[in-house]
Order: structure tokens, then C-alpha cells, then sequence
């Protein structure tokens, strides 16, 4: 959804307000409240939780449900890749996944040159509908080297991917991601609970652990459940 101008404005000030107070305060200080912030700039709750939205995922603040929203540690600045059950639970959501498929396939042409093997090498596919605080937010269907991760689906699906990636030392460290606003397929709208036709984002991820090639992932966003961040530099 493209935001007014006023309202866009409005969003950035609250943000950079915050910003300036949080980087005077330290790991664990309290962030301005919501309310607070609502009563300054006389803004909808929702501007004000837009703005503190795009610094959790800096990695500035840390929701904690319950008690409210804290200053954190800065992270480096393009050091970190975040999967979707970390970038959920920094919003301050609890993230589900409901496994649609779990298997060992033979990679096609397009897997095979994304993955850098040969067609018809093992590869494991794993699609995943997720949600968070149990609403629908996109469908993820990934790929994974299965020689970089023998067994890696014999005892059940993990609960994070990243997670289990990091135990075996294959933590991603660099990715290649795509956004394109594009039209629900069928499949799509009936996964999502949308129209057929209606908008989504579609994320594509290539992700290395050094130079090793672990993930090729692509996702499908509902585009009235989803925000994407990134904090860019010069």
C-alpha cells in the first residue's frame, strides 16, 4: 500500500525522534511508549507502530510481550541475516510454520544453476506455510543442498532453518534477495486466503555461508500482513 505523503512524513519523524533518544540511552532502557509517542506528534497508533517497527528490525529495539519495547545492542551494519521466525519475534509476534512439503527431490534446471549443481543432483525441498500471532503472512518455498545437510530432514522439520543452518556451521553469512510486487497466482490466493489476482510481494533469496551455496528460497507475502525495512547507508 503506498502511504499518503503527510502520513509517510509523519512516519520518518516519529522514527528519527526515537532514534535520536534510544542512541543516547543504554542496552535494556525503556523505549518511549506508543501512547507517548501518539500524544507528541498527534499521529494514528498505527504510524507510531510503523516507526518502531522498521528500528526493531535494525536491530535498535526488542519487543518483549508483555513488558514492552527495549532499547538493544546495535548490530553491525550488514553483518546479519535474519530469517523470517527471528525478523517475527524482533516485531514483537510469535511465528508458526505449517509444513506442506518435506522431501529429498532431483533438482530441475532452474534449482540446479541456482544451487550450482547438476540437474538432477538431490536437493531437499522445503515449503512452509507461515504465520505469525496466527495470521497468514506468505508461503516459503526452499531449497537446500542436501549434500551440505545429509539427514538434515531425518528426524522432522526443525523449527528454524537458520537455526538448524548455524549448528552445522552453515549459518548463512551472505544473500542475494529480489522483491517483485506481482499478482496471486491461484495457488497463491488459496494458501493466503486472498483473491486470486490481488497483490503480493514475491522475495527471492539466495544465501551463502561463505562461499557455499545452503539456501534458495522464494517467498510469497500477503501485502496487507507484511512490511519490509531496510536501513541503507552511504
Amino acid at each position: 500500500m503506498v502511504l499518503p505523503r503527510q502520513r509517510a512524513l509523519k512516519h520518518v519523524q516519529v522514527r528519527e525522534h526515537v532514534r535520536s533518544l534510544i542512541e543516547q540511552l543504554p542496552a535494556g532502557a525503556a523505549a518511549p511508549s506508543e501512547r507517548e509517542l501518539v500524544a507528541r506528534f498527534g499521529v494514528a497508533r498505527m504510524t507510531v507502530r510503523q516507526a518502531l517497527d522498521a528500528l526493531v528490525v535494525e536491530g535498535l529495539l526488542e519487543r518483549i510481550p508483555g513488558r514492552g519495547t527495549f532499547v538493544t545492542q546495535p548490530i553491525e551494519h550488514g553483518r546479519e541475516i535474519t530469517s523470517f521466525t527471528e525478523d517475527m519475534r524482533r516485531r514483537g509476534l510469535l511465528p508458526e510454520s505449517q509444513t506442506l512439503v518435506a522431501r529429498l527431490e532431483q533438482a530441475g534446471p532452474g534449482v540446479a544453476r541456482a544451487l550450482d549443481l547438476s540437474v538432477a543432483d538431490p536437493v531437499l525441498h522445503w515449503k512452509r506455510l507461515r504465520r505469525a500471532d496466527g495470521q497468514v503472512i506468505c508461503v516459503e518455498d526452499a531449497y537446500l543442498n542436501e549434500v551440505l545437510l545429509p539427514g538434515f530432514l531425518q528426524h522432522g522439520t526443525p523449527t528454524s532453518l537458520y537455526d538448524a543452518l548455524e549448528a552445522r556451521g552453515l549459518r548463512p553469512t551472505r544473500a542475494e534477495d529480489s522483491i517483485a510486487a506481482e499478482a496471486a497466482s491461484v495457488e497463491d490466493a488459496d494458501l493466503l486466503g486472498i483473491a486470486v489476482g490481488a497483490p503480493v510481494l514475491r522475495h527471492s533469496r539466495r544465501a551463502l555461508a561463505g562461499d557455499r551455496i545452503v539456501e534458495v528460497s522464494r517467498s510469497v507475502y500477503r501485502h496487507d500482513a507484511f512490511t519490509i525495512y531496510r536501513q541503507l547507508e552511504s
